[in-house]
């Protein structure tokens, strides 16, 4: 049996190297772009950090390399964040707490988002490219009830909610045109998961930020 060669682009150093150089990139820009007025809830957002992690697993060939790609991923988003904020003066002796609750947040749910992404594009099976797909679109979704139910930010809420619906709705007619018999999971179960994403986020997340 011949075993076809691995390419540069897919030796597992480049690929981690390009996810760790994308992660401090989006670290740093969510940072700078801070107080932009119609980006400024973009950039203070769950969903942005995890949605591009979605993307970089989508983008990685090994299915492995994805899910290892996702934490590091997150890891190095909180990196180049929280590096910005030391150049910028801003970062003092609480945020310690906070950038550690953030890197374990992010290394427990990145690998899930880098699968989500890869599962998506290449994964084999109805039932799981399916539930990829929810598990992608219930983080906006998750984040649109948080900001209208426990924040009680009701305009951005909604901005998120059509965003969520129109991200459900993409993914979903990708799966279908992929010919996942069974897509139509996806819209079912997306806004079930932004459900227990938002109760997640408030029990748990804001638990420990709020301790830190």
């Amino acid at each position: 049996m011949v075993t076809a060669p691995v390419s540069r682009r897919d030796a597992p150093a480049t690929v981690l190297a390009a996810t760790a150089a994308f992660g401090l990139l989006l670290g740093w820009a969510t940072y700078r772009l801070h107080g932009t007025p119609w980006l400024e809830r973009a950039t203070n957002s769950v969903s942005t950090w995890i949605i591009w992690t979605a993307v970089a697993g989508a983008l990685i060939r090994v299915r492995r390399l994805a899910v290892w790609g996702g934490a590091l991923m997150m890891l190095a988003t909180c990196g180049g964040y929280y590096a910005a904020s030391t150049l910028g003066d801003t970062f003092g002796t609480g945020a310690l707490g906070t950038a550690a609750v953030w890197s374990a947040a992010g290394l427990t749910g990145g690998p899930l988002l880098g699968w989500a992404g890869w599962t998506v594009r290449r994964g084999q099976g109805d039932v799981v490219r399916a539930v990829a797909g929810a598990v992608i679109a219930m983080v906006v979704l998750g984040e649109a009830l948080w900001l209208g139910l426990a924040l009680h930010y009701r305009g951005e809420a909604v901005v998120f909610l059509v965003v969520g619906a129109l991200l459900t709705a993409s993914l979903t007619a990708c799966l279908a045109r992929a010919g996942v018999r069974r897509y139509w999971l996806c819209a079912v179960l997306a806004p079930v998961g932004g459900l227990a994403f938002c109760l997640a986020e408030k029990g748990i997340l804001d638990g420990l930020l709020g301790s830190v």
